[in-house]
């Protein structure tokens, strides 16, 4: 999955606890994280894991490949809310992604 495709999930209805269902995440964890493929690039894949596997860490190995997180779920998830209010629903889910990565890039 890429940021643009979490961000249309979510946008169009989507919910956290069936996300988490579907990727096989604890949803009674503390936080899920969300790592990108690095350099960081709109098209890369994302992956997922709860902070209980990752222990913090910024970058890690999976599959051979080298991600490092984004941000976590919740701050995605208060993006998403503040993206569906009045005022923001004209924005784009790929302007969203854009801001997203840029923050993820800035303020790492």
């Amino acid at each position: 999955m890429k940021l643009l495709e979490l961000i249309n999930y979510f946008r169009k209805g989507g919910n956290y606890e069936s996300f988490c269902d579907e990727h096989f995440l604890n949803i009674d964890s503390e936080v899920i994280e969300i790592y990108m493929r690095t350099p960081f690039k709109l098209e890369n894949e994302l992956v997922f894991f709860e902070i209980e596997q990752t222990g913090g860490m910024s970058d890690i190995e999976f599959n051979g490949l080298m991600y490092s997180n984004l941000f976590d779920f919740y701050f995605f998830l208060d993006v998403i809310d503040e993206s569906n209010n009045e005022e923001n629903k004209k924005v784009s889910d790929q302007e969203i992604a854009k801001s997203l990565l840029n923050y993820a890039l800035n303020n790492a």
